[in-house]
C-alpha cells in the first residue's frame, strides 16, 4: 500500500551526513525543508544539492521547501546566559538594552514598546514565561512575572491575541529568497503573514528574483485566523503552524483551528501541511508517544497533505526512525479514512473545462474502480484538483515538465512520474504513459485507468479529456 499523506522533513545538524539523508529518504521523506532561521546561504545551497542527489541515486521525487525566517521578535541576550524569574517579579524589557539581567533584557525587535499597553499578556519562549504589562516608558515595558521559570537568550515574544505589528517580510528574508531561487526551490513558506498583501509581495519578490516556487503561508498569528480567506487566495497553501498560533490564540483553540484550515484549504484547492510537536519526544526518544501518534492520525484524517518534522529530525538523535514511525502511523491512519465524495460532489460548482473533467475522471475512479487516475499535466493543476477529494484510488501524474514533478511531491494521494515525449501522436503518448505506469508498478495489462488529458497532443492549453483507457491496448 502506498502512503497518500506526504512527509516533510526538517534538515539540520542531525541530517546533514549524507547517510543520514540517504536512509531518511529511504524511509519516505517526500519534502524537505530548509529553515532559513539558521545557517548561509552557502550551507543551504550545498545541502540542496546533496539532496537531490540522494534522491536521484534512490529514484525519489522529493521536493525542496525554502522556509524563511519572518520577523525576530525576540529577546536579547544575558550576562550569564539565563536567568530565574519568580512569579509576583517585576522585570523590564528594555528596547536600549544591550546586556540583560535579572532586571531587565533588550529586544531584537526594538519596536516593541509601540505595539503593547498596560494590561496586555506577553508570553516568552512559547507561553512558558507570562508577563504582565505594568506600563510603557519609552524604550522600557514596565512588566510583573505571572508564570515565571528560567529565561534563557534569544528566546521569542508573543502578546497574547496577537497585535504585533512587525512586517511579515524582512530585508533578510528578501535576500534569502534570492537565495531560494538559486536553489530552485519547489515550495516557498512565508512566516508570520497577517494579510493577502503580505503573500501577494513574497509572490512579487519571488518572481522578480525568477523563482517559480509555490508559495506556501505559515498560519500562525492570530490576524491570520480573521485573514484567512484572503492569504489562501493569495497563497498556493498553507502550513498549520500550531506553535506559535497556539501561544497566541491559545493552545485549546488549536485543534478545532486546525480542522476548519485543512477544510477551507481543500474546498479552494490549495495545499496544507499541518506541523510543530507532531513526534516532538523523538528528539530524544526511538518511539514517539501514544499522543503523537493520535495527533499525526487525525491530521491525516482531517484530510491535510503534508504531515511535518523539525527538531525531530533536525537536531533529534533519532531522525530515520522519526520518518518511518510517522510513515507507519499515516499509512495505518490512511486505511479507515472516509471516501465521501458523493456527498462532496454535492457542494461543489465547476465553471472551467479542465476542472470538470478532473472533477468527472474522480467521479468515474470511485464507481467504476478503476486501478489508478492517470493524469497527463504540464502545469499539475489537474492532479491538484483531482487530489482535494478522497476517491480512494491513486493519483499518476504524468509530466513533461521537471519543475511539476518536484511540485507534485506535497500533493496528497498523488504520485508524479516523468514522461519524456513531446509530439502530437496521441497514441504515441497514450503508450509512453502506460509504459511509464507498468514500469513503476502502478498497473499491469489488462487494468482499467481513467486518463485525462488536453487535446490536441503537443499544443498548449488546459486538460479536455478523460478516456476509461485498458492498459494494453495501445500496444504497437
Amino acid at each position: 500500500m502506498q502512503r497518500s499523506t506526504k512527509i516533510v522533513a526538517t534538515l539540520g545538524p542531525a541530517s546533514s551526513d549524507r547517510e543520514v539523508l540517504r536512509r531518511m529518504i529511504a524511509a519516505g521523506v517526500d519534502v524537505v525543508r530548509m529553515n532559513f532561521s539558521h545557517g548561509t546561504a552557502d550551507d543551504h545551497l550545498a545541502r540542496a544539492e546533496t539532496v537531490r542527489e540522494a534522491a536521484r541515486e534512490l529514484e525519489r521525487t522529493v521536493g525542496i521547501m525554502c522556509d524563511l525566517q519572518g520577523p525576530k521578535i525576540r529577546i536579547g541576550k544575558f550576562e550569564g546566559g539565563r536567568i530565574t524569574l519568580e512569579n509576583g517579579s517585576r522585570f523590564i524589557l528594555d528596547a536600549a538594552c544591550t546586556l540583560g539581567n535579572q532586571e531587565r533584557v533588550g529586544l531584537d525587535y526594538p519596536e516593541l514598546p509601540n505595539d503593547v499597553r498596560a494590561g496586555d499578556i506577553l508570553l516568552l519562549d512559547d507561553g512558558r514565561i507570562t508577563l504582565t504589562v505594568e506600563k510603557v516608558s519609552g524604550n522600557e515595558i514596565h512588566t510583573v512575572t505571572r508564570h515565571g521559570g528560567e529565561l534563557s537568550n534569544n528566546k521569542g515574544i508573543n502578546r497574547q491575541g496577537g497585535g504585533l505589528t512587525a512586517p511579515a517580510l524582512t530585508a533578510k528574508d528578501m535576500e534569502d529568497i534570492r537565495t531560494a531561487t538559486r536553489m530552485k526551490a519547489d515550495f516557498l513558506a512565508v512566516s508570520f503573514p497577517k494579510s493577502g498583501a503580505d503573500m501577494y509581495m513574497a509572490r512579487e519578490l519571488m518572481r522578480a528574483a525568477g523563482g517559480r516556487a509555490l508559495l506556501i503561508a505559515k498560519v500562525e498569528r492570530a490576524e491570520a485566523i480573521g485573514a484567512l480567506d484572503e492569504i489562501l487566495d493569495a497563497s498556493d497553501g498553507i502550513m498549520v503552524a500550531r506553535g506559535d498560533l497556539a501561544v497566541e490564540v491559545g493552545d485549546a483553540a488549536v485543534p478545532a483551528l486546525q480542522k476548519r484550515m485543512i477544510r477551507l484549504a481543500r474546498e479552494k484547492n490549495k495545499l496544507t501541511i499541518t506541523a510543530t510537536q507532531m513526534m516532538e519526544s523523538m528528539i530524544d526518544s526511538p518511539v514517539p508517544t501514544r499522543a503523537e501518534v493520535s495527533d499525526v492520525a487525525n491530521a491525516v484524517l482531517d484530510g491535510t497533505d503534508g504531515v511535518m518534522l523539525s527538531a525531530e529530525t533536525a537536531a533529534g538523535k533519532y531522525p530515520v526512525q522519526t520518518v518511518e514511525a510517522m510513515s507507519r502511523i499515516c499509512l495505518e491512519a490512511e486505511k479507515s479514512a472516509d471516501t465521501t465524495l458523493d456527498r462532496e460532489f454535492l457542494n461543489r460548482v465547476f465553471t472551467r473545462v479542465d476542472q470538470s473533467i478532473a472533477m468527472a475522471a474522480l467521479f468515474t475512479a470511485f464507481h467504476l474502480k478503476v486501478k489508478c487516475i492517470a493524469a497527463l499535466t504540464q502545469s499539475g493543476s489537474t492532479a491538484l484538483w483531482i487530489s482535494r477529494l478522497n476517491c480512494g484510488v491513486p493519483i499518476y501524474a504524468l509530466t513533461p515538465e521537471i519543475t511539476t514533478r518536484y511540485r507534485l511531491s506535497l500533493y496528497k494521494d498523488t504520485y508524479p512520474l516523468m514522461i519524456q515525449y513531446y509530439g502530437s501522436d496521441r497514441e504515441q503518448l497514450l503508450r509512453e504513459a502506460e509504459e511509464q505506469l507498468k514500469k513503476h508498478g502502478a498497473v499491469q495489462d489488462g487494468d482499467l485507468i481513467v486518463l485525462t488529458i488536453g487535446e490536441p497532443i503537443g499544443k498548449p492549453g488546459g486538460t479536455n479529456t478523460m478516456k476509461i483507457v485498458k492498459v494494453g491496448e495501445h500496444k504497437s
